[in-house]
């Protein structure tokens, strides 16, 4: 796979602080920008924790939820403006349960970032540094996620892994 230098991936464990690093990199280009959510709200929790991401996000930011259909999404997004996905774990959790084609949508996704031409970037959550989990669908999505992480820190140009606050440039 062809290196797209457009495309940055930045993975980090939980509250590891890579969303925020990811909307700085974002905003330290002209705006508007486009959100891509993939996030779904089921408890008052995650409407908590998304409401929280959306203060964070004022002025030129456009949102489109996107918790199943993210290639169509990104293809969607206006070319020209800066992109931010977040997150290709949750994405995949949404797939997962959907009981979806995983390769069929991992391929989906990579065409669709490989298309862009304007920054974008793409965040997820490592979940590989872990116990192997004791069941099945946990496995299968540590898998799944192990995959997608590796397809898409193929395609990127620049690779970033967030520990307690800190980027480290891996690429």
């Amino acid at each position: 796979m062809t290196e797209n230098p457009h495309l940055t991936f930045v993975l980090g464990g939980a509250r590891s602080g890579k969303s925020g690093f990811a909307e700085r990199l974002v905003t330290a280009g002209p705006g508007p920008w486009t959100y891509i959510a993939t996030a779904q709200a089921f408890d008052e929790e995650m409407r908590s924790r998304i409401a929280a991401h959306r203060e964070r996000r004022a002025g030129d930011w456009r949102t489109i939820e996107a918790p199943q259909a993210l290639a169509q999404a990104i293809g969607e997004a206006p070319a020209e403006h800066p992109l931010l996905v977040d997150c290709l774990t949750l994405w995949l959790s949404n797939r997962l349960l959907a009981e979806a084609d995983l390769r069929a949508d991992r391929a989906a996704l990579l065409e669709a970032l490989a298309e862009r031409r304007a920054p974008t970037v793409v965040v997820s959550s490592e979940v590989g540094l872990s116990i192997v989990p004791e069941n099945a669908l946990a496995r299968l999505f540590r898998d799944a996620a192990g995959e997608l992480h590796q397809a898409v820190a193929g395609a990127a140009g620049r690779l970033y892994l967030v520990v307690a606050g800190y980027p480290l440039a891996v690429k």
